[in-house]
């Protein structure tokens, strides 16, 4: 019975989720999703000392001035990934949230957070081009995620968990996907899924 379970559980949960975040919406995206992607491309595989204006310009294959017209500095467009990704992932809780039967159910909104969080960790363009690229320049920009943070605990504390397994849940599900963000030993393979299942079913208890 509990693989039957873990089955049907892990196949609700999407995987890679943030890989095509950027053109969710639509297969092409438009000129100022592909500079972020451009941006989060050049992080991921030159290293974030090697972002500049020109560079994510050469990248998206516009010019200069193109670029300039979406972020006008380095710090507009820093600013720009991290607050896409903070809007989208906002945007997969309550996605997640729709495809409950009952979205009031206790500890249903700590189920959308788990299930919104599981691919925040994997190696995608999205995640680790915001928060890196942030933190390197300036870590004032990760405001709207500190302020998202500071919703996501009360959303966790109203949950109707005691709020106490509530927020440890919220934390261990934070803490595996910095771990698996910056490889600080993350579980992989049975184990990761078997946390899985666990977070998720301290939500119900």
């Amino acid at each position: 019975m509990r693989h039957l379970f873990l089955f049907h559980l892990l196949t609700t949960i999407p995987s890679r989720r943030y890989t095509t975040v950027m053109g969710k919406q639509n297969n092409k995206p438009n000129a100022r999703q592909g500079l972020l992607q451009a941006a989060g491309q050049i992080i991921l595989n030159e290293g974030v000392e090697h972002l500049t204006l020109e560079a994510v310009a050469r990248q998206a294959g516009v010019s200069k001035g193109g670029l300039l017209y979406h972020f006008p500095s380095k710090e507009a467009l820093i600013k720009g990934l991290v607050e896409h990704l903070n809007t989208e992932f906002n945007g997969e809780i309550e996605r997640q949230l729709q495809q409950v039967e009952n979205p009031t159910e206790k500890g249903s909104w700590l189920r959308a957070y788990i299930r919104a969080s599981v691919g925040m960790g994997e190696e995608t363009i999205e995640t680790h081009a915001a928060l890196l690229a942030a933190i390197a320049n300036n870590p004032q920009l990760l405001k709207p995620f500190q302020e998202s943070f500071i919703e996501w605990q009360r959303q966790t504390e109203q949950a109707g968990v005691d709020p106490i397994i509530a927020t440890i849940i919220r934390l261990a599900t934070d803490g595996l996907w910095i771990a698996e963000l910056f490889q600080l030993a993350p579980p992989t393979g049975e184990l990761r899924e078997q946390i899985l299942v666990k977070l998720l079913e301290m939500s119900r208890e």
